[in-house]
């Protein structure tokens, strides 16, 4: 879904996950200041918008979901997981419930499958499902704004800022107030500097939670069945996943900084070492220049210095998930 927000001056469209908004308006570090200060808002518009309405939502989500949710206060946040039978990570979703509907965004192009999946266990439960995608769009203000909602939107309000369920037709109105928009660019830099994992960047079809720090904020370890529970319960209980999430300074000197999927390898061993993990995202931060996050074995040492994509990037690295 297009946003109408890329006819703005200066924007620049998104490509890949992002396809459909804007990378930037101009200036990329300019935004990521901007965002950082608490100023702006981004686009979100392409993810996509799901409720669950209904008197058993909350017990019947509380079934299917990573996450404690049976007793989830209205506008409490939290992010959950959906996990196959093994326990391996399939959707990432980010909840509110206002009262009567519990509203959440996810990954674009992923709400077929999560529809289909949400259909397919609602048996005799009391529970609504809508793909709410084609009339709402998800808008973040930065931890620190002070920018007004819409009155009667939705918000999600989380340490890192909040996230507004707007009406789509007010996107372009909502712009106009609260604005300078930012790109989507400015928006993964702060991810990635705040280490936190998305999915389909930071996960491949074999991901378990533990391997990118959902453990906790996505994973409640104290509650019920689930599907792919077992796997959660062993790996925490027994041993340790098999790789681990780590967050990369990179060289700067490199005009080329590595992408998405790019091998990392021991600095020791050179261009032509064993792959010991990949890129999973990688931005230009406005203050510590080349970053990056990677999925590497458990074993690589933790004080080990790196090398990443093509051109042999140095890479330091610290520790996310503990070895």
């Amino acid at each position: 879904m297009k946003s109408p927000l890329l006819n703005l001056p200066g924007a620049v469209p998104a490509e890949g996950a992002d396809e459909g908004v804007a990378a930037h308006y101009g200036d990329l570090f300019r935004e990521q200041r901007a965002l950082a200060d608490g100023n702006g808002f981004v686009d979100l518009s392409h993810r996509g918008v799901v409720t669950v309405s209904g008197d058993d939502r909350l017990s019947w989500l509380h079934l299917l979901l990573t996450q404690y949710v049976e007793d989830l206060r209205p506008w409490h946040a939290t992010e959950s997981l959906i996990l196959s039978a093994h326990g391996h990570v399939e959707h990432a979703l980010y909840l509110v419930d206002d009262g009567e509907t519990t509203w959440m965004h996810t990954e674009p192009g992923s709400v077929g499958d999560l529809l289909a999946y949400l259909e397919s266990m609602k048996f005799f439960y009391r529970v609504e499902i809508a793909d709410r995608t084609g009339d709402h769009a998800v808008v973040h203000l930065p931890a620190g704004s002070i920018a007004e909602t819409p009155t009667g939107a939705v918000v999600r309000e989380t340490a890192h800022g909040r996230d507004v369920f707007l009406p789509r037709p007010e996107l372009e109105s909502f712009a106009e107030a609260r604005g300078p928009a930012i790109g989507v660019l400015a928006y993964e830099a702060l991810r990635v500097e705040a280490h936190r994992p998305r999915l389909g960047m930071e996960t491949d079809h074999r991901t378990i939670p533990h391997e990118v720090g959902w453990i906790g904020s996505a994973v409640h370890l104290q509650k019920g069945c689930y599907r792919g529970q077992e796997t959660v319960a062993r790996v925490h209980n027994l041993g340790k996943p098999p790789r681990r999430l780590v967050f990369l300074h990179l060289d700067g000197s490199d005009v080329r900084i590595p992408q998405h999927g790019d091998a990392v390898r021991l600095a020791a061993d050179g261009p032509e070492g064993r792959k010991l993990g990949f890129v999973t995202t990688s931005a230009r931060h406005h203050e510590l220049g080349p970053i990056a996050l990677a999925l590497v074995k458990r074993n690589v040492p933790a004080d080990a210095a790196l090398i990443a994509g093509e051109d042999a990037t140095a890479a330091a690295q610290e520790v996310v998930v503990a070895p």
